[in-house]
């Protein structure tokens, strides 16, 4: 749909990592994000979702779509957990580290949790921005707006240096603020 209904495009195609684990770190601006990212790689992807889109039909949908239900009020384990198994074993998981959609486009303050999940995993992260998802859904509109969409993908960013190596919340710190999506083309 987005290739033929949005201009789409993906600058910087030559970034995609298609072999091997990664983090994917995109801006969240539109419920259209996820899918916008997925259609620019050949291969799969794996989500996370709010936990309550599971419900109803979402039970049967969301995990069809590789997404993984996380609790935006409180974080589980288990969640972090399945995160890290799928990027150890050669999986892309799309996280959002603003933690939900944007109210009015512009980009949010990182939650903790995506520093966490490089220093466990010891995959390169992909930072990607997604510019005119917002105009064309924003968070509380009903109806699409036929717009340009642009996926804006970064070279990746190795964390496997010394400086990240250990752990606690200042290295989760540090990763955390060299993971977030890019600046505007």
């Amino acid at each position: 749909m987005a290739k033929g209904f949005f201009y789409y495009e993906v600058l910087g195609r030559e970034n995609l990592i298609e072999e091997g684990g990664c983090l994917v770190a995109s801006n969240h601006v539109s419920y259209m994000d996820p899918p916008l990212i997925g259609i620019a790689f050949d291969r799969a992807v794996h989500y996370l979702a709010r936990k309550t889109l599971f419900r109803g039909v979402g039970g049967w949908l969301y995990p069809r779509w590789n997404s993984i239900p996380v609790d935006q009020d409180k974080p589980e384990v288990k969640t972090i957990k399945t995160v890290i198994k799928l990027l150890q074993q050669g999986e892309r998981v799309v996280v959002f580290p603003e933690g939900q959609r944007s109210w009015d486009g512009n980009l949010q303050s990182g939650q903790p949790g995506v520093g966490f999940m490089v220093s466990k995993a010891r995959v390169p992260v992909l930072p990607v921005r997604i510019f005119g998802a917002y105009e064309a859904l924003p968070r509380g509109a009903g109806m699409f707006q036929r717009t340009k969409i642009t996926v804006a993908v970064g070279p990746p960013i190795d964390f496997s240096g010394a400086e990240y190596s250990g752990g606690g919340s200042e290295t989760y710190q540090k990763l955390q603020m060299r993971s977030s999506p890019l600046s505007p083309p």
